[in-house]
């Protein structure tokens, strides 16, 4: 006997967005009950999209959320965190605070309308590969680099680079050779943020990272704008300090992310969520 169709619906959203059909684009599944992990990484393979996220029940949160590139599946992720909150909220009827249980631990996110803010986890730092190595990396002069990269890690670790200007960001153009020997960790291969200061509370940021040993820049990286917090810290930047972020011009996907961190030392990244669209597909 044929085994009866699977109907799984799953929603469209942009995070980060300064627009309609800007932001960093998300597919979030409602309900991924019945979906194997197997199932799970050939819909984000399918999507294509940076990350395809799937909400499950949870003991522990709101709801909890298995996040997946399409090659692999993430801990933590930012944009997929704010976006999925956004999905959670209109399906549960929550009030505008809740809690996602994700792989990197319990995630509190909360949220003003549409514009929502997630509290990354406490960072932890170490050192990356010698300043003229990371400047050869992106096809940049050591005197581009104003202070030391660094490795730094509130729920996924990636390589933070702080340059002079927002024209040397501009002009990086990694190459990927070196990237996956410079950039990669013990759990990813290949990937960069750099930043600079545009106006003493302006960033202008983009991140780089290798997808099947191709180079790929990504719209808008809220994991990364939460480890540029921790950065920060690392580095005794006077606090409490708020920043706006600007990633994504480059591949015609402009983002504008809120980096916020207190007098604790508590890292919040936020964003405006716009729902594009919904629909449902069938195993």
């Amino acid at each position: 006997m044929r085994e009866s169709m699977r109907r799984y619906a799953y929603r469209i959203l942009n995070v980060f967005a300064d627009g309609v059909l800007t932001g960093n684009p998300l597919c979030v599944f409602e309900d991924a009950a019945g979906l194997s992990e197997a199932e799970m990484q050939a819909l984000a393979l399918q999507f294509n999209l940076s990350e395809t996220t799937f909400i499950l029940p949870s003991t522990v949160a709101t709801a909890r959320v298995r996040i997946f590139t399409p090659s692999f599946e993430m801990p933590f992720a930012g944009h997929p965190t704010l976006g999925t909150a956004h999905v959670v909220r209109d399906l549960q009827s929550t009030a505008d605070m809740l809690t996602l249980e994700m792989k990197a631990g319990v995630i509190p996110v909360t949220s003003s309308g549409n514009v929502w803010t997630l509290e990354a986890r406490k960072p932890t730092a170490r050192a990356a590969a010698p300043e003229h190595d990371i400047a050869g990396m992106l096809d940049l002069s050591p005197s581009d680099l104003c202070d030391s990269p660094l490795w730094v890690d509130t729920g996924s670790e990636q390589l933070i680079v702080p340059l002079v200007s927002v024209d040397a960001v501009l002009r990086c153009a990694p190459d990927p050779r070196l990237l996956a020997r410079y950039g990669s960790n013990a759990s990813r291969e290949g990937l960069a943020y750099v930043w600079a200061y545009e106006t003493a509370s302006a960033v202008v940021a983009r991140f780089f990272f290798l997808k099947r040993g191709s180079l790929v820049e990504d719209p808008g990286t809220g994991s990364a704008c939460a480890n540029l917090g921790g950065w920060l810290i690392t580095h005794r930047t006077p606090l409490p300090l708020e920043l706006t972020v600007r990633q994504g011009a480059q591949v015609g996907r402009p983002c504008k992310i809120g980096l916020r961190v207190d007098a604790t030392e508590r890292i919040f990244v936020s964003g405006n969520v716009i729902e594009l669209g919904r629909g449902a597909i069938q195993l």
